[in-house]
């Protein structure tokens, strides 16, 4: 059996992951830590064979005063959680990193592009792993992994905020971008797999196929009952603006990772888009 500790009360995929192992007590035994205040530094980690790290600050507004809150949280906690781990004996550590860390809005990731963050968000992600990897050896594995958007009932983030446009909108334009996405379950099967296996590294979990925006946005109008009118006369303009304005990018972009580099611990089912998107918009 294997003893996993959630490090980081409260987050949505910390606790997403500890309903998905509580399906398997024969294999799992699972405990959270919340990591507020001092008191975790007084926590026992001996016994455990992964810590999962979910704590971090994310989805906010940034202004240049939060930087150092960033870096404090996302950063230095991180790094001093795993010093703790490895002092205790524990085997694997894993780290929930971002895409954020190649700075882009709109591009293509492959297994050799280059990390360059342009936010404090990033920026932090991007320091911990650093140095992270530096505790790495041969008896304390640390495993990275930089997500795209996750989505799934609860989820916060970019996603509701779209939920909650389509949901007011009674059109929405059609645009033949491609986003990389990954559905809460999926990433609970992966790292499920990356749990059993104790391994380290870099990883780059995804949904098997590509999503475009306005096929999510019909979804999720179907989800809710609505029919969507989605006229493809303005999505010549949104792909170019897409390249110059940040948030239209951010929304009408094409932003994925290369399929190539996300085959490790890939489920070897997957939930349907639709059905992924239905479930999401199911009232909890």
């Amino acid at each position: 059996m294997k003893r996993v500790l959630i490090a980081g009360s409260g987050s949505y995929i910390g606790q997403r992951l500890a309903a998905w192992l509580e399906r398997y007590p024969q294999r799992f035994e699972t405990q959270t830590l919340s990591l507020r205040g001092e008191a975790w530094k007084t926590f026992d980690f001996s016994g455990f064979d992964a810590v999962v790290q979910v704590a971090g600050l994310a989805h906010r507004r940034e202004t240049p005063q939060d930087a150092p809150l960033y870096d404090a949280v996302n950063h230095t906690l991180a790094v001093q959680v795993a010093q703790a781990a490895k002092v205790a004996g524990v085997g694997q550590f894993v780290f929930f990193s971002s895409m954020s860390v190649y700075g882009l809005t709109v591009g293509r990731v492959h297994a050799h592009t280059k990390p360059n963050p342009k936010t404090a968000y990033g920026k932090s992600k991007l320091a911990a792993e650093r140095d992270l990897n530096v505790l790495a050896d041969g008896a304390f594995h640390i495993a990275t992994l930089r997500p795209p958007m996750v989505y799934g009932q609860g989820c916060r983030g970019n996603y509701p905020r779209l939920s909650a446009l389509v949901r007011r909108l009674p059109v929405f334009p059609r645009v033949r971008n491609e986003r990389s996405m990954l559905y809460i379950d999926t990433l609970c099967a992966f790292l499920q797999a990356l749990l059993e296996s104790g391994e380290g590294g870099l990883y780059f979990p995804q949904n098997r196929s590509y999503v475009y925006t306005n096929e999510l946005a019909r979804q999720i109008a179907l989800a809710h009952g609505k029919r969507l009118w989605q006229p493809a006369g303005l999505g010549w303009m949104l792909t170019a603006l897409s390249r110059h304005v940040e948030t239209v990018g951010k929304v009408f972009g094409t932003l994925t990772y290369d399929q190539s580099i996300s085959d490790a611990f890939r489920p070897a089912e997957e939930t349907a888009f639709a059905d992924s998107v239905r479930l999401t918009e199911d009232e909890p």
